[in-house]
């Protein structure tokens, strides 16, 4: 049993960490960037791909790449890509209910837009389950893992991260939280066999960690 008892601040990631990877949700999505790429730059869609995933790689995101390099319009950018079937997200209620045992704040923290995590708390039936969303429109477009996102997020909500846990996918997007001294859980199926010196927790099943977790007792 994973002692949380410390927590009352709770910080997760949305894709691939809320909703399993192995639904290949994010495809769509990559795929409908690799259609923009293709519009903004003219190329073939191989070399457009490849310039996305360049951008990914040196910026955290292919829109901040886009950024720095077009003369694009961001929200423009957030709208088509996130324009995508729900279809293979199913409404978790084992999610709710390990979401809802933990006490004091639930926070979702993405690189996406608001109304894309709105669509997906709302499909997954977890909306309910969270105080607010901090996305990529609040961090001025510059994404995780920059620790100026991190600082504009904490400030806004408020957040201590004493007494914070982060949950993500991503080793490279858990490391500034590490700095500053938040519970780290590296989440997804990668995440066992991950050998990060910071990650302090690591689960290839949220539901479960988060149900089997010690935590405070929410008050009647």
């Amino acid at each position: 049993m994973t002692d949380l008892v410390h927590i009352d601040t709770w910080l997760f990631d949305l894709d691939n960490t809320l909703y399993p990877v192995e639904t290949e949700f994010m495809t769509l999505i990559e795929g409908r960037m690799t259609d923009f790429m293709e519009k903004v730059t003219g190329l073939p869609r191989d070399e457009a791909r490849a310039i996305q995933k360049k951008y990914y790689h040196a910026h955290g995101t292919t829109l901040a790449g886009l950024i720095a390099h077009h003369d694009i319009d961001p929200e423009d950018f957030l709208t088509e890509v996130h324009d995508v079937s729900l279809d293979r997200l199913t409404p978790d209620v084992r999610m709710a209910e390990a979401l809802m045992r933990l006490p004091g704040r639930r926070l979702v923290f993405t690189n996406g837009s608001a109304a894309h995590a709105e669509r997906v708390l709302e499909r997954l039936q977890i909306a309910h389950a969270f105080e607010d969303i901090f996305h990529i429109s609040a961090a001025d477009y510059i994404p995780k893992p920059s620790p100026l996102t991190f600082e504009k997020m904490m400030a806004r909500h408020g957040v201590s991260a004493v007494g914070s846990a982060f949950f993500e996918d991503s080793e490279v997007n858990l490391a500034p939280a590490a700095q500053l001294g938040m519970t780290i859980v590296l989440v997804g199926p990668h995440a066992v066999a991950s050998t990060a010196d910071f990650v302090q927790h690591r689960t290839n099943d949220l539901v479960a960690f988060l149900s089997g977790a010690r935590v405070q007792e929410i008050a009647a």
